[in-house]
């Protein structure tokens, strides 16, 4: 009798190990069919889009057509770069934050501060619709606010307005979450000593929740970098370096759209693509770092 229980739990460990295997090698089978997509699109992008890369790709203007169609008829690598669409974006980006972020962080901190209340849920509410609303809607309202009324034509202030609002909900949300993270003891503690409460905000908290701060920041401003939609209908554009906020400039998007659309220009297509693409991925590994780096305090 025992030799017989002794053998059927045998068999019972043997079947649990062998499912235990299947299920392991599904998961991984599983996992790789996942990542496939973006290994071989990642792939696609650093093949075809390293061959652009040289030192007039990072300081010289986007040619025109007929440079680049010479180029190609020759088998050459296609002259100048996209020097306008990078300082153009990061002119929309800056902007974007400096309007962002204080105005971002403020509300989030009144969040916490006013949980209970109904206008705060209400703020909240705004936020959260805000995250899902498309681009192209918020391009619409920047183009009906400051290309029609302010700078009366397209320009960067436009553009960046309309990345600020995208910008808004993900610092305000982050902002909320992170001052909840912080232990009420330090702000009892700050308001026992008789400290100003906006000298708490700005000298406990704040800097107490840095580094989720910077999190939600990086965030956004990665979230935004890579948008075309709302930039097509604010900032139009520039063949040329512009740094007027007030006259239209270039981004990298927009540059991408525009070489889509130019036959002759495929081969930098490729190239913008891969260099937003290691931007964006630089902006979210910094975050994650932080974030990384949070936890462990």
């Amino acid at each position: 009798m025992k030799a017989q229980i002794e053998l059927a739990n045998q068999d019972n460990s043997s079947y649990r190990k062998l499912k235990d295997r299947i299920f392991f090698w599904f998961i991984v089978v599983m996992s790789v069919v996942t990542i496939s997509p973006i290994v071989m699109i990642i792939g696609k992008l650093v093949v075809k889009g390293f061959r652009q890369f040289n030192f007039n790709f990072f300081t010289q203007t986007t040619p025109d057509t007929f440079e680049a169609m010479m180029a190609v008829s020759q088998g050459e690598i296609i002259p100048g770069g996209i020097l306008n669409g990078i300082t153009g974006s990061l002119l929309v980006v800056v902007l974007a934050s400096v309007m962002a972020i204080p105005l971002g962080v403020i509300i989030g901190i009144y969040l916490y501060e006013n949980q209970a209340k109904r206008y705060a849920g209400l703020i909240r509410s705004i936020a959260d619709v805000l995250q899902g609303v498309p681009s192209i809607v918020l391009g619409l309202i920047s183009y009906l606010w400051i290309v029609k009324h302010v700078t009366t034509g397209f320009s960067a202030l436009a553009g960046s307005v309309s990345l600020c609002i995208m910008m808004l909900p993900l610092i305000i949300r982050s902002t909320e979450e992170t001052m909840k993270m912080i232990p009420t003891s330090i702000k009892e503690a700050g308001l026992a000593l008789g400290v100003p409460y906006y000298k708490i905000i700005l000298r406990v908290l704040i800097p107490t929740g840095f580094s989720g701060l910077m999190t939600g920041i990086l965030l956004a401003i990665s979230r935004i970098i890579g948008e075309t939609a709302p930039l097509m209908l604010t900032t139009l554009g520039s063949p040329v370096v512009n740094m007027n906020i007030a006259k239209p400039t270039s981004a990298v998007p927009l540059l991408i759209w525009e070489f889509y659309n130019d036959p002759n220009m495929v081969d930098l297509i490729w190239s913008s693509s891969l260099f937003l693409m290691g931007f964006v991925l630089t902006l979210n590994i910094i975050s994650k770092r932080i974030a990384a780096k949070r936890r462990t305090i």
